[in-house]
């Protein structure tokens, strides 16, 4: 039996609050399952040397805190890290046009509280929507003179192989023990942003990794909803 009584296809319960600090021009607490991220977006009036008089920039951080997981996580940047938030950069910059920003930098946080699997799909996804929020607070503060947001949602979610059966969105046991395991990228149309995929035991058959794909696109869809409500809610 899975967590939550889940079906193969069926995703952990997902909770997404807005404004959640005060500071951040977006923050997000981005509940799933177990799994619990702070996202932020921070809005500085400079950019990066490779950005300067061509526009704006959006570049991202993650990190596990200390007490996210069941033995102490020291307080360091390693590998693992910085692979997840180059990861988070590079889908977020998919859904905005940063020429439109002007010349301001947009600082992704995410810092994971609280971890069982999943902290790079629920980051994105918070983050996701603690970015759309800091872009419609510029805007509404008469800060950009048109909307750069791409219009549609961006979201993130794991699915995998486990006992040879294929599951969508593992919490830690399941991850701990897949054959294989993917994470996918995606807007709300199902347009694949990135995909990050890896055969632990045994290679994937075409007929898993369709499955695979298929149950993604099915949690994309309800992911996007979710988020599509937290934004539809005043913050």
């Amino acid at each position: 039996m899975r967590s939550y009584n889940r079906k193969n296809d069926d995703l952990r319960p997902i909770e997404i609050s807005r404004g959640f600090i005060e500071y951040p021009e977006g923050s997000v607490l981005i509940t799933w399952g177990k799994t619990k991220v702070l996202c932020t977006a921070t809005v500085e009036n400079k950019v990066p040397p490779h950005r300067i008089g061509i526009g704006g920039w959006l570049t991202a951080e993650y990190n596990m805190l200390p007490g996210s997981t069941q033995s102490r996580k020291p307080r360091k940047t390693g590998g693992r890290e910085q692979e997840i938030q180059r990861l988070i950069g590079r889908s977020l910059r998919q859904a905005v046009n940063i020429d439109e920003l002007g010349q301001r930098t947009i600082y992704i946080d995410c810092d994971v509280i609280q971890a069982d699997g999943g902290t790079r799909t629920a980051s994105i996804t918070g983050a996701y929507v603690a970015l759309h929020d800091a872009i419609k607070k510029l805007y509404a503060d008469g800060l950009l003179d048109v909307m750069p947001l791409k219009p549609y949602l961006i979201a993130a979610v794991s699915a995998g192989i486990v006992n040879g059966e294929v599951l969508l969105d593992l919490d830690y046991s399941e991850d701990s023990a897949a054959q294989a395991d993917f994470n996918f990228v995606m807007s709300y149309r199902g347009d694949i942003i990135e995909t990050q995929g890896t055969a632990e035991t045994a290679p994937v058959t075409e007929e898993q990794f369709m499955q695979v794909l298929q149950f993604a696109k099915k949690g994309i869809n309800e992911i996007c909803r979710i988020q599509q409500e937290a934004l539809n809610e005043k913050a």
